[in-house]
């Protein structure tokens, strides 16, 4: 007669138990290995345009607990020229930033009527959106230890290191791997925070199909 509910129990022990160890995967793949990002502004176009959806891989960067700010700088660094992701350097923000890597630690960085300067030698740019502007200028630096200097692809339209200073390197949390999605649609749907509108934009392009950046999807870098 006993027989029978401690079957159950036991039953009931594997299924917490399995339960628990897809918990324990999550928090380590979305903590460690991927999460998802969407663009919300243009300042890497075209590279990455507003509503494009990354995942991006945090391999070898950073490991954090999901859903907290706690995380640990790992042992992997970027190259000059790779696009990451990071924390924005800024006081009291908690956004992530995506922009290109230009100059490392140690490297020297000027900007001549819109030309990069790295290390004395004019860096080619074949990524940009638009021909050099005149009115750009900046420098010369010096990148100190442990910090890195970023540019949008879009310098008319990015608000990056010429403006607020370095990355720091325990600030980087990542690099883009693939777009699964991309979804035309305002500004406003993308921002941090904007779930109604966010909602707003997924069901307007399940309405009208062509508001899908088909020729996006897989894109890799």
């Amino acid at each position: 007669m006993t027989a029978e509910p401690a079957s159950v129990s036991r039953r009931v022990a594997r299924e917490l138990l399995s339960w628990l160890w897809v918990g324990l995967a999550f928090f380590l793949i979305t903590g460690t290995m991927v999460q998802a990002r969407v663009i919300p502004s243009g300042s890497m176009e075209n590279t990455l345009l507003v509503g494009d959806h990354l995942l991006m891989s945090r391999l070898g960067y950073d490991a954090s607990v999901p859903f907290t700010r706690f995380h640990v700088r790992l042992w992997r660094e970027p190259h000059r020229q790779q696009i990451i992701i990071f924390r924005a350097p800024l006081p009291d923000s908690d956004e992530d930033f995506i922009k290109r890597l230009i100059a490392m630690p140690g490297d020297t960085v000027q900007i001549r009527e819109g030309i990069v300067l790295l290390n004395g030698v004019i860096l080619p740019e074949p990524y940009r959106r638009d021909a050099p502007k005149a009115s750009d200028n900046y420098g010369l630096v010096t990148i100190p230890a442990h910090d890195y200097f970023v540019l949008g692809d879009n310098r008319d339209d990015s608000y990056d290191s010429r403006y607020w200073g370095f990355v720091p390197e325990a600030n980087i949390i990542g690099t883009p791997v693939v777009i699964y999605m991309s979804v035309e649609a305002s500004e406003d749907a993308w921002q941090p925070g904007e779930i109604r509108e966010r909602f707003h934009a997924y069901f307007t392009a399940m309405l009208h199909p062509s508001l899908v950046r088909w020729h996006r999807l897989l894109k890799t870098f």
